[in-house]
């Protein structure tokens, strides 16, 4: 089990805290903890990051699964591809696509155990990288997250799915506002023609307007987190 240690929950944080978090989120449409796949074009990442993953939402009706049925369907999407493993262990794309079945049912120490699999062999595949440095955030385990990151971004500092989750994992796990808008800088800076430039602009924006906050300052809106 991931060490969740990492990760603060909001009982942690200042009023303050919580409500600039609320307002950075809720400018963008991004919902607390969602965070853009790596295999997004970066056209569409902002807006990918406003629905919740795979499985995670009521539907009219509907009722949502348990952890342990999320496990149970995963299981049975991934054996055709773990069949295929057999036969080559070692191909990458298989080993991504069996770490993007348990991703998207959210059992993530699984997602990441494929993913790193992967890596191993392709460490190239900045998509797939984004998405286990992803996946160890989302399995509790910030540092390893952004160290992933760093390691992606050395590979290519202009990669945007990467930066913007960057940017995402250093507001929403460690409340550095100066990190966050370094990344999100870069993104567009990096990123010209970056179709949701208004969006994350918007996000620095708010950023750097509470940056100077200090923590237990009071503000006229109570802080509001769902």
């Amino acid at each position: 089990m991931a060490n969740q240690q990492n990760t603060p929950t909001i009982s942690n944080w200042t009023g303050t805290q919580a409500y600039v978090l609320a307002v950075i989120c809720l400018v963008v449409g991004v919902a607390l903890g969602y965070l853009v796949r790596g295999s997004a074009s970066p056209s569409t990442a902002v807006t990918q990051a406003t629905a919740a993953p795979s499985g995670m939402g009521d539907t009219a009706g509907s009722q949502t699964p348990t952890p342990e049925q999320m496990k149970h369907m995963a299981d049975v999407q991934a054996q055709p591809l773990l069949d295929q493993l057999k036969s080559s262990p070692n191909d990458a794309t298989l080993l991504y696509k069996v770490g993007s079945v348990y991703y998207d049912a959210q059992i993530f120490p699984e997602a990441v155990r494929y993913y790193e699999q992967a890596a191993k062999v392709n460490p190239k595949a900045l998509d797939l990288r984004t998405d286990l440095a992803t996946a160890y955030y989302y399995a509790g385990d910030t540092e390893r997250s952004l160290n992933e990151f760093d390691e992606v971004l050395k590979v290519d500092s202009k990669f945007a799915n990467a930066l913007f989750n960057q940017g995402m994992i250093r507001w929403q796990a460690k409340m550095d506002i100066k990190g966050a808008v370094d990344s999100w800088k870069k993104l567009l800076q990096s990123n010209p023609n970056y179709e949701h430039r208004d969006q994350v602009e918007s996000l620095i924006a708010k950023a750097e307007q509470h940056a100077s906050m200090k923590p237990g300052t009071k503000t006229d809106k109570p802080a509001q987190i769902r």
